[in-house]
């Protein structure tokens, strides 16, 4: 690769990163890696402020590609956090034996499945 990528180049190399960044922090969610967890999310909010700053013309195949497989990898990892959480929520309301004092109440969670 060239000393100074092409934007096309860098955009590509930015996205094999996210993928890569989400990766690690699937390892990390099934791990309780609260470290590792915490790393991929400082990662992702770097990365994203730099694909922010990236032109929808510089989208080629190849990174339609890995679009994807970011975007299918973000899915599984929310997916992940939501049972993590879900589970912590369950524990908590049996340790209470409330369970109506961890939920939220229904207009906000109406909110929350409209976002």
């Amino acid at each position: 690769m060239s000393p100074n990528p092409t934007p096309a180049q860098a955009l590509r190399n930015q996205l094999r990163q996210m993928v890569a960044v989400l990766e690690d922090e699937r390892q990390a969610l099934a791990g309780i890696d609260l470290d590792g967890i915490m790393g991929a999310a400082v990662a992702k909010e770097s990365l994203c402020g730099t694909l922010a700053e990236a032109d929808a013309t510089q989208v080629d195949e190849e990174c339609r590609g890995l679009l994807d497989a970011a975007r299918r990898l973000n899915e599984v990892n929310r997916q992940v956090r939501n049972l993590i959480a879900a589970n912590v929520s369950a524990r908590l309301d049996v340790l209470t034996g409330s369970p109506a004092l961890y939920r939220a109440r229904p207009g906000y969670a109406y909110a929350g499945a409209r976002a």
